[in-house]
C-alpha cells in the first residue's frame, strides 16, 4: 500500500482504509485473540468499482494494524466485486461469506453467494458459490449474514433481497455444517411493501429478544425522518421456528445523522454485542464534492458501538476501550464556569456532560461549522452543519422521549458522533466546511446550571497515514 500524504479532514481515530474508497463493514468477528473488521474497500480509487476486502486487527479496538486485502475481485463467480458480508468461527477456523457480483456479456447482474475460508484469519482460500440463485428474487440478493443458533443446533444466512415485484424483503437459508444450505423461505412478513431493496440485514441477538437490523433503500421521507439517501433501521421480536414477528415498534432509525449506513454487528469474547458502521453514505453527487477525493481517500466507519436492550430500549454507548484514547483531560467543570467559549487544543476531543435532572435549552456552535440546537420545552435536538455541494445549511432532528440528560461528542477534523441520553439516540456526521476553527461557542450560558459532570479530552491520534 501506498502511504498518501495527510490532508487536513483525515480522521486519526475512525477507522478508515489507506487510500481509495472504503464503504461497508464486513466480516466483523473476535478471532484468535484479534478483533478482525474487514470493509468494503476499491483500493486503486475514489470510485464505487473494484470491490475487495480490505483488512484491518486490533487487540483492543483502538489501535489497528491494516493487513493485505483478503477477497479480491478475481475469479469467474466475483469479477466485478466482492460485496458485503460475514464471517462467523467453527473448528477454529474463520469462515468467510460474502456476495460475489458478476456482470455477464450481457451486461446483467448476477449474484452468487460465496465461501472463503482461513486458520490463521490472514490468508482466505475461496471455495466458490454456495447455492443457486434463489427462485422469485431479482439479481439483487446479497450480503449474507451468518450466526450460530445453539437452540435449533443449526446455522442461519439471512440476506437483503428485491422480489420479482421489485419490493425489499430479506430471506432465509439454514444450515447444519455451514457449506449445504436449504432456503427457508422470507424472513419475516413485516413491512412487505417498504422501499426497493433492503440491504445488509442483521439480527442482534439480546437476553429475550432478537432485533432485526436492516438497510432499506426507496423510503420516502416523512418529517424529521428518512431523510438520507438510504435509511437504517431496526424492528424489534422474536424470532422462532424459522420466522421473525415483530413485537415491538415500527421501525426506528437507528441513527438520527446525515451519512450512516449498512451497519453490521458482532458478539466479542467478553460477551459484549459491538456495532460498526458506515459514515459515508450520500448522494452521488455530494459523494463526487467530498474534498478528501483530491487527497485520494474518501469515508470511514463510525466507532465500535457496545449495543444494549435496557427497560425496552435501544441503546449505543462507544466501546469503554475507547477511554484509552483520552491523552490529557483539557477541561473541568469548574474550568466551564468562568469560560464563555472554549478552545481545544487540537481537532480530536471528547466532551462528556452530564445534567443533574435535565438540560437547559442551548444553541452551540462546534469549530465555526457544526450546529448543536436543544429545546428543552419540547425536548426536541437538532444539528446543523453546511453541505459541501451546495453550500445551503441542512439538518437533522429527533424528538427525545424523556429530557436530555447526558451528551457525549467525539469530534474529528471532519467527522462528529454525538450520542445522547447513554446511547438511546445517536448522530453521526461529516463536515468540511474550509473555515473551520477550534473553538466551541455558546449563545446564553442557561445550560450550565444544572451539570454535574463536564470533562473535555484531548484524543490520540492512532491512526496515521
Amino acid at each position: 500500500m501506498t502511504q498518501p500524504t495527510p490532508d487536513k479532514y483525515t480522521v486519526h481515530y475512525h477507522l478508515r482504509a489507506p487510500e481509495g474508497l472504503l464503504n461497508d463493514p464486513n466480516g466483523l468477528i473476535f478471532f484468535n485473540n484479534q478483533y478482525h473488521v474487514f470493509f468494503q474497500w476499491n483500493p486503486e480509487g475514489t470510485t464505487h468499482a473494484n470491490k475487495t476486502w480490505g483488512h484491518a486487527i486490533s487487540s483492543d479496538l483502538v489501535e489497528w494494524t491494516y493487513l493485505k486485502p483478503a477477497l479480491e475481485p478475481t475469479d469467474w463467480f466475483d469479477k466485478n466485486g466482492c460485496y458485503s458480508g460475514s464471517a462467523i468461527e467453527k473448528d477454529g477456523k474463520m469462515f468467510l461469506f460474502y456476495t460475489g457480483n458478476v456482470r455477464n456479456d450481457a451486461g446483467e447482474r448476477e449474484s452468487y453467494q460465496c465461501l472463503a475460508i482461513s486458520e490463521d484469519g490472514e490468508q482466505f482460500l475461496k471455495k466458490g458459490p454456495l447455492f443457486t440463485h434463489p427462485k422469485n428474487y431479482t439479481a439483487h440478493v446479497r450480503d449474507p449474514k451468518v450466526w450460530k443458533d445453539e437452540e435449533e443446533d443449526c446455522y442461519w444466512m439471512i440476506l437483503g433481497a428485491q422480489t420479482l415485484g421489485l419490493k425489499g424483503t430479506t430471506i432465509l437459508y439454514r444450515s447444519a455444517d455451514l457449506l449445504d444450505w436449504k432456503f427457508s423461505g422470507e424472513f419475516t412478513e413485516a413491512y412487505p411493501d417498504f422501499g426497493y431493496m433492503w440491504e445488509c440485514p442483521d439480527v442482534l441477538r439480546m437476553k429475550n429478544k432478537e432485533i432485526f437490523l436492516f438497510s432499506p433503500q426507496g423510503i420516502e421521507t416523512e418529517g424529521d425522518f428518512y431523510k438520507n439517501v438510504f435509511q437504517t433501521g431496526y424492528l424489534v421480536g422474536d424470532f422462532k421456528n424459522g420466522k421473525f414477528v415483530p413485537t415491538g415498534e415500527t421501525f426506528k432509525e437507528l441513527d438520527r445523522g446525515f451519512e450512516f449506513y449498512a451497519p453490521q454487528s458482532f458478539e466479542d469474547n467478553k460477551g459484549r454485542t459491538i456495532l460498526f458502521g458506515w459514515m459515508g453514505a450520500m448522494e452521488p453527487d455530494v459523494e463526487n464534492a467530498v474534498p478528501t477525493r483530491k487527497e485520494g481517500w474518501i469515508h470511514h466507519l463510525t466507532l465500535p458501538r457496545e449495543i444494549k436492550w435496557e427497560n425496552g430500549q435501544l441503546l449505543q454507548q462507544p466501546v469503554t476501550e475507547l477511554q484509552k484514547l483520552r491523552n490529557s483531560q483539557k477541561l473541568t467543570l469548574p474550568d466551564l464556569q468562568t469560560m464563555n467559549k472554549v478552545e481545544f487544543s487540537s481537532s480530536e476531543q471528547e466532551m462528556v456532560c452530564t445534567w443533574k435532572s435535565a438540560a437547559a435549552s442551548f444553541d452551540w456552535v462546534l469549530r465555526n461549522e457544526v450546529s448543536l440546537k436543544y429545546n428543552a420545552d419540547s425536548k426536541r435536538f437538532t444539528i446543523e452543519r453546511t453541505n459541501w455541494l451546495t453550500a445551503e445549511r441542512e439538518t437533522r432532528s429527533v424528538q427525545l422521549t424523556e429530557s436530555l440528560k447526558s451528551m457525549q461528542l467525539f469530534i474529528e477534523d471532519s467527522s462528529l458522533e454525538v450520542y445522547l441520553n447513554n446511547g438511546a439516540e445517536v448522530f453521526s456526521l461529516r463536515y468540511f466546511k474550509k473555515e473551520r476553527t477550534n473553538l466551541w461557542t455558546w449563545k446564553k450560558d442557561s445550560w450550565k446550571e444544572n451539570i454535574t459532570d463536564f470533562s473535555i479530552f484531548e484524543l490520540k491520534k492512532v491512526i496515521e497515514f
